[in-house]
């Protein structure tokens, strides 16, 4: 996979990848939370985004690349400590939009669930 500063930045990992899945993993950090104590939902978007860009990734042609186009989050539960997981799976994949899913969970409880669509295109040169 290649670089990702920003998810090295927050502590996420995309941890598993192969066949349209994709697994993410963040460690509840203090940096993490909301001025409520509990993790941002911003940290679960990077977590859902991260993780269906890797499943889709190993689906792109030689000169293609994807984008999100937008992502839907739904928020169940707080999450305050521990290790969130995200597991991301392709859900519909056509030759310029592809759709994905995710469910986040903290242990076996279920914070929250994303539906995502990403562009997919031929990459531009560089300089572009």
């Amino acid at each position: 996979m290649h670089p990702h500063p920003f998810a090295d930045l927050i502590g996420l990992v995309v941890t598993a990848r192969n066949d349209g899945r994709a697994r993410s993993e963040l460690t509840i950090a203090p940096e993490h939370l909301n001025p409520h104590g509990v993790v941002h939902g911003a940290v679960l978007f990077a977590l859902a985004d991260t993780a269906m860009g890797a499943a889709l990734y190993p689906t792109l042609g030689d000169g293609e690349s994807c984008a999100t186009i937008e992502i839907k989050l739904n928020f169940f539960r707080p999450a305050t400590q521990g290790t969130l997981v995200c597991d991301s799976a392709i859900i519909n994949r056509g030759r310029s939009i592809a759709n994905l899913e995710s469910r986040l969970l903290l242990g076996d409880k279920l914070v929250a669930t994303a539906n995502g669509h990403f562009a997919v295109f031929a990459r531009r040169p560089a300089g572009r």
